[in-house]
């Protein structure tokens, strides 16, 4: 999530601390299984199984660079602490200072902020090769062990946060816990009206009056205030980190509808509010099932097996195009890097004894990859310029994707486009000019490269996914 939410807080499947790794292609969780890290690509996780399918998403392509990563559960120091929970604490505390044992043990997920404070103490304060523990020891054991007071290796978390007045926690949407305020309230101002109010003697019953009014206004404020300062409190909202980890679980459909509902909270109660959550995240679920499955219907999917099938050769489909594009404009390269090699090899006599040089034979296209796409004008054309149907798909796009651009195209800017033969690419601007799709400049633009442009676009999607196994 981050993604892309991969690298969130959270421990192992049912924890909610730690470090959780994710695949970025299928989401697969790998926290705790092999994982092929990208040494390019910061952040960018996959499971074996898109691995072994050669995946590429964004920047990433399947030729970079890479290790593998696996979970280190056996002990170095002691018995009772991982490889992982080893490094998670140094990594911690670098973070978050030396003595934030609090921030280092979430970090970690597997232990308290007691006995992290302790095991750093005895292995590394401790050792007789301080500030290096003892890197000599040897255990007969495969893995750690976990303290018999903890269940699963997962150390309790702790339900009660105890605040203090201390300048960190002011950090709290400036929060002061000794004091129970923030240091920006409700409707802050509402003081300056009444600072140097006095009711005197001597008042006249009609400003003694007013003055009341104005308390009572006041009062109301006060209310008010208290209100909003019981509501946070009653919700646990001042436990920022806590509802940041949640937020991060969340999809962003998830985060769209509780920013929907959250005005509610306040007229409901803390229970009635997540009844009315958790109701609409069902609904918004089973709605999105129901889409999903009606969607595989329409495309014969009949069975459950067949659709998640169908789900990853869709995800997959948008990179497969870009591959057979890439692939046509190689091809289309490598054809012209051949007829230059065989121009320049060509004997100097036989070039000056050819005075006008015979048409080529037409290049036989019937069974060439793509002709299917093509009109008979199309086909012809190609034959006789011997140019193959998918490197001309890709100098059609190119020319009327900049016509439709510009509402303009000369024969210039078409050879500077389109790297091939000069002579090729004018034959191919009058013929785009003769078949109505570009319009010469000083003629009246009619607008068809658009439209044109968009057929060759979808016939290009079309056979790509034809192409699919």
């Amino acid at each position: 999530m981050s993604s892309n939410g991969k690298r969130a807080q959270g421990a192992a499947p049912g924890d909610e601390v730690g470090q959780k790794f994710h695949c970025d292609n299928c989401q697969a969780n790998v926290t705790d299984s092999v994982r092929i890290s990208c040494n390019e690509c910061p952040e960018f996780d996959l499971c074996t199984t898109c691995f072994s399918r050669g995946i590429e998403l964004g920047s990433h392509r399947n030729d970079h660079p890479y290790r593998v990563v696996t979970r280190h559960r056996f002990p170095i120091f002691t018995e009772t602490w991982s490889a992982d929970e080893e490094l998670l604490l140094i990594d911690g505390l670098r973070q978050f200072g030396m003595g934030n044992w609090k921030d280092a043990a979430d970090h970690v997920g597997t232990k308290t902020k007691e006995e992290c404070e302790q095991h750093y103490n005895e292995v590394y304060v401790g050792s007789s090769n301080w500030p290096l523990p003892d890197m000599d020891r040897q255990f007969d054991v495969k893995f750690a062990r976990a303290p018999g007071d903890r269940k699963n290796g997962v150390a309790p978390s702790n339900k009660s946060m105890t605040l203090s007045s201390q300048p960190s926690n002011h950090e709290i949407v400036g929060y002061m816990p000794g004091r129970l305020e923030f240091e920006t309230e409700y409707e802050n101002e509402a003081e300056q009206v009444i600072k140097d109010m006095v009711i005197a003697d001597d008042d006249s019953p009609e400003e003694v009056e007013l003055k009341q009014i104005v308390l009572r206004i006041y009062n109301n404020k006060l209310d008010r205030r208290l209100q909003r300062k019981r509501f946070i409190f009653e919700r646990g909202l001042l436990e920022y980190r806590k509802h940041q980890t949640i937020e991060k679980k969340r999809t962003k459909d998830e985060r769209d509808l509780f920013a929907r509902i959250k005005v509610f909270a306040r007229m409901q109660t803390r229970e009635d509010y997540d009844a009315l959550a958790t109701g609409l995240l069902n609904e918004n679920a089973l709605r999105q099932r129901i889409a999903q499955l009606q969607e595989w219907r329409r495309n014969g999917v009949t069975t459950l097996e067949d659709g998640a099938q169908f789900e990853v050769e869709r995800s997959q489909r948008p990179s497969r195009r870009a591959s057979t594009l890439r692939d046509s404009a190689q091809l289309l390269d490598r054809l012209q890097k051949i007829v230059a090699t065989r121009s320049a090899r060509e004997p100097e006599p036989l070039k000056t004894m050819v005075r006008k040089p015979t048409a080529p034979n037409p290049l036989d296209i019937e069974h060439a990859d793509g002709v299917e796409m093509l009109a008979a004008s199309e086909r012809d054309i190609c034959a006789r310029l011997r140019i193959f149907p998918r490197p001309y798909l890709v100098v059609k796009e190119t020319l009327l994707a900049e016509y439709a651009r510009n509402g303009t195209l000369k024969r210039r800017q078409a050879r500077q486009l389109v790297k091939i033969d000069v002579n090729k690419t004018s034959k191919l601007y009058d013929f785009f000019v003769q078949s109505g799709w570009i319009k010469a400049p000083g003629r009246p633009a009619v607008h068809r490269a658009a439209a044109m442009l968009t057929a060759s676009a979808t016939a290009g999607r079309d056979y790509a996914v034809k192409q699919e196994p």
